[in-house]
């Protein structure tokens, strides 16, 4: 349920033992869409990737994709799909919250569904992570639940505001910050949620 200390990682160690509600069996629509719009360049990373539906899609669009998520069992999960469907995505396990140990940049960062599981204080640590490997220019796209879901059930909720007073003018430009719906095998029409997009600057 949501909490303002975030969920805990004890939580993800053990949730992939069944299905977990965020694994729909495909990428989600408003990721689809993004990448209609031109939303992906150069190297993509994705982060808190799952069992990598998003990840294979963006690589099945020739995109050289690697998925990251600090769940060996859902790594394990995603390199077996990656197999399967003959996918050049590749999958590492790695935290969000010290991406430098990845030892690459990326031009595009992708976090659906990743953001809004962290307590404040990793959600501070969450934007140096990611600001250590994505060069200037380079694009961090995230989808996460909005304020405007209702209830308590699931991850943290996330305002518009609090969004834009993260990134904007600590290293990134707010480009588009708008509403979208992040599917779940719980939410037949999707959960409302934020599809934002930042550009970063500086050295």
């Amino acid at each position: 349920m949501s909490d303002p200390k975030g969920v805990p990682p004890e939580f993800f160690d053990s949730v992939y033992a069944g299905s977990p509600a965020w694994e729909i069996g495909r990428p989600q629509e408003d990721i689809v869409r993004l990448y209609d719009r031109d939303g992906f360049k150069g190297a993509v990373l994705d982060l808190g990737c799952g069992t990598g539906e998003n990840t294979l899609f963006l690589a099945d669009k020739k995109l050289k994709v690697l998925g990251v998520d600090r769940v060996p069992a859902a790594i394990e999960l995603a390199r077996a799909k990656a197999v399967q469907r003959k996918s050049k995505a590749t999958f590492e396990v790695g935290d969000a919250l010290d991406l430098s140990t990845l030892g690459r940049k990326f031009d595009t960062v992708l976090d659906s569904g990743c953001f809004h599981i962290f307590s404040d204080k990793d959600r501070e640590r969450y934007v140096q992570s990611v600001a250590a490997v994505v060069p200037p220019r380079g694009t961090l796209h995230i989808l996460c639940f909005s304020d405007m879901e209702p209830g308590t059930d699931g991850p943290r909720r996330v305002a518009e505001r609090e969004l834009i007073e993260r990134f904007n003018m600590r290293g990134w430009l707010v480009e588009e910050v708008g509403e979208a719906r992040f599917e779940t095998t719980i939410h037949p029409e999707g959960a409302r949620a934020w599809l934002a997009t930042f550009v970063r600057y500086g050295e």
